[in-house]
């Protein structure tokens, strides 16, 4: 793995949590961050809400009979691989994944699935993580989910709440003492200026760009880009992102777009992962460049 350089601060007591959907996600939204925290000695660990068992198999390349008929064993493989290459910690929340609706309208989510269980009951399985992790700071989706799969959303509400429970003496009193995450942040893999300025970089080079199509149809929100305060410095990490990535094979076709614009163009067009601060119980000044801005050990 790459190491930061001699100067870079040791970070050893400090703890992060990141709060994801399906296995895969851990590696596709702040992935170089999380290296680059684990390599100062971070404590990171992911939780994964679902199995990821609905969700289709998007790499040409795996998409045989045997792959699917052995779905949800080969995911927590992958997962086990992409956890390992970030070197993190990964507890399942033990939810079945609610799947993508297709058709107009769509049809009813699947009985029993995550999205679909009662909200109680997995912010309490979130909360006894929290409160055994005891993380400082704790990252999830935003309201949109990072984009509207009914998992991510639930995922958002799920963590949300995990937060604020968490650090309540009367809430859940079964699942461990009360702690205070002193942070709370939503990542923002996919702005509008971040892809803006990666397909004009491609353009520049010659190169055909794999969000022309994209951004014809993507209008730029300001209230909603003008959200980031924290862009994490993490380019020295994309080779461990892309590591990572490519263990869930099912997922990631090494042959399409997440590795069609070249790393060294990527980082120095956008050498950051991006943030949003939404809770902070510590003194916070943004724009920040650290998920930890403001905590001591």
């Amino acid at each position: 793995m790459t190491q930061d350089p001699p100067h870079a601060p040791s970070r050893t007591g400090l703890r992060l949590m990141h709060v994801h959907a399906h296995p895969d996600d851990e590696s596709s939204k702040g992935a170089a961050s999380t290296a680059k925290y684990v390599a100062q000695g971070v404590d990171v660990h992911v939780v994964t809400c679902t199995g990821g068992e609905r969700g289709s198999v998007l790499n040409p390349k795996m998409d045989r009979p045997d792959v699917l008929a052995n779905i949800t064993e080969i995911r927590r493989q992958e997962m086990e691989r992409a956890r390992d290459i970030l070197g993190i910690a990964q507890d399942w929340l033990g939810f079945v994944d609610s799947g993508w609706p297709e058709g107009d309208p769509k049809p009813p989510l699947p009985e029993g699935c995550f999205a679909l269980v009662p909200l109680e009951e997995s912010v309490g399985r979130l909360v006894r993580l929290i409160r055994s992790f005891r993380p400082h700071v704790l990252t999830t989706y935003d309201e949109r989910g990072g984009y509207p799969h009914p998992d991510h959303i639930r995922c958002h509400e799920v963590s949300v709440a995990a937060f604020e429970a968490a650090a309540d003496p009367t809430a859940y009193p079964e699942a461990g003492e009360p702690w205070q995450v002193l942070k709370l942040y939503y990542h923002h893999s996919f702005s509008y200026g971040k892809i803006t300025a990666l397909h004009q970089a491609m353009l520049d080079h010659g190169l055909e760009s794999p969000y022309a199509e994209r951004l014809e149809n993507w209008t730029r929100e300001p209230e909603w880009e003008d959200r980031i305060t924290t862009r994490v410095p993490c380019s020295e990490y994309f080779g461990v992102r892309d590591q990572a990535l490519l263990a869930h094979a099912t997922q990631i076709d090494p042959d399409g777009f997440w590795f069609s614009i070249p790393r060294e163009l990527q980082a120095s067009v956008w050498p950051t992962e991006d943030y949003e601060l939404v809770r902070s119980h510590v003194d916070s000044v943004v724009p920040e460049d650290d998920l930890f801005a403001g905590i001591t050990p």
